[in-house]
């Protein structure tokens, strides 16, 4: 373990963040929580943090390192037989990734059984935990997005005996504190700048439309939306879900009859920023979330977001586009924004000021280093910014 004058050692539990370290793996279904966990690993590997992930195995040699992070398998998504894999090879094998990374500290920011696998190891080793929220669904007990009783359970567990507790949203740390009696320290997320944005006159796409094809995220409103607007050119990213293939093709097919429409399927995060540089307008459909990357980076292209949900009411408070409630006022939104080339502009100046000064990493880093370091330390890490320690900013 590190001394107390040293920066602690962290290891980012994160099965399916490898190809956003590494290209060359490709996407891989990796989404927002990856995103997330892969930024924050490579910015503290950057202020001389001894990092390490824990990623499934793509057929990377053990301990391989980039951006400064160090690697270390656990299973191949594929292997083991169903049920029974639960424990042999997922448990054990990632048990076994945790003992050789060795670290201080212990970072989650999947939901599920795994934030309950974390805490376990953590406190058998005398070692601290820490679990980010990704989703509002994992802030109360009968929202858990997670198929199995034995899930839920394991989740709940490790939500209550995790040694911090990191919040997306000031509407996630009321629901903590409401649901599971659980503080939480409130932490922004990390955003790639994007650039200078485009002006409106420059842009391609009308609509963009970007995530993973789950039921929660109702692409299908999307595609109601086109048939409603044929004189406006949606655009449509995500890859399929395990469990929701047939919605991914049912959307690919009707995508595929409305002309005005481009379904691009999966595309690669390193692929994916051009397209917000091209859009007018960034819409979500999605029933539930935190605080989506797809919106920040929006934002960071300066380009407008329109959906039904508004974390801490981000979107309407700031101008950042169109917060909506029904179908009927998306439309309207849609169109209104696309038409007004001033407003257009003035919106999209806000957003890109917003990403710019609000989740730049340099000012992002600071709440994690804190909190890292109090926990480290023994200090009360919810109220991070106490502790410090040479050469880390």
């Amino acid at each position: 373990m590190a001394s107390s004058d040293q920066p602690p050692s962290l290891c980012i539990v994160s099965p399916m963040a490898l190809p956003l370290l590494a290209e060359e793996y490709g996407h891989r279904g990796a989404g927002g929580g990856e995103l997330q966990a892969a930024s924050l690993a490579k910015a503290l590997a950057r202020r001389g943090f001894r990092v390490s992930m824990v990623v499934n195995d793509y057929g990377q040699r053990d301990g391989t390192r980039w951006h400064g992070v160090t690697t270390f398998k656990a299973y191949r998504p594929d292997a083991g037989i169903p049920v029974l894999r639960f424990a042999h090879p997922r448990w054990t094998s990632t048990w076994a990734a945790m003992h050789r990374a060795n670290a201080d500290i212990y970072y989650i920011n999947c939901h599920g059984m795994q934030v309950g696998q974390v805490a376990l190891f953590a406190k058998t080793r005398r070692r601290k935990s820490v679990y980010r929220v990704t989703s509002d669904a994992d802030c109360a007990p009968d929202t858990l997005i997670m198929r199995y009783w034995r899930d839920r359970k394991l989740f709940s567990y490790g939500l209550r005996r995790v040694d911090l507790v990191l919040a997306q949203t000031a509407e996630q740390q009321a629901a903590l504190r409401r649901n599971f009696g659980r503080e939480s320290l409130l932490t922004d997320s990390f955003v790639e700048p994007h650039g200078s944005p485009r002006p409106m006159a420059e842009r391609d796409i009308d609509v963009l439309w970007v995530g993973n094809f789950r039921t929660l995220k109702r692409p299908e409103l999307l595609l109601e939306l086109a048939r409603r607007l044929p004189q406006l050119r949606f655009h449509l990213i995500g890859g399929p879900a395990q469990e929701s293939v047939r919605l991914y093709e049912a959307a690919r097919s009707a995508a595929g009859a409305l002309p005005n429409v481009r379904f691009h399927g999966l595309v690669p995060y390193h692929a994916v920023g051009k397209f917000y540089a091209r859009a007018r307008a960034l819409v979500s459909t999605s029933a539930i979330e935190g605080m989506p990357n797809t919106y920040l980076q929006a934002w960071a292209s300066g380009t407008p977001v329109v959906a039904f949900l508004d974390p801490d009411r981000s979107i309407a408070s700031r101008g950042l586009g169109r917060a909506v409630s029904s179908l009927e006022e998306m439309h309207s939104a849609i169109v209104s924004l696309c038409a007004d080339r001033e407003a257009w502009g003035a919106a999209s100046a806000r957003c890109f000021e917003f990403a710019r000064s609000r989740h730049d990493e340099s000012r992002v880093i600071k709440t994690y280093v804190d909190a890292l370091l109090a926990l480290h330390v023994g200090a009360d890490a919810s109220q991070a910014g106490r502790a410090s320690a040479p050469g880390v900013p």
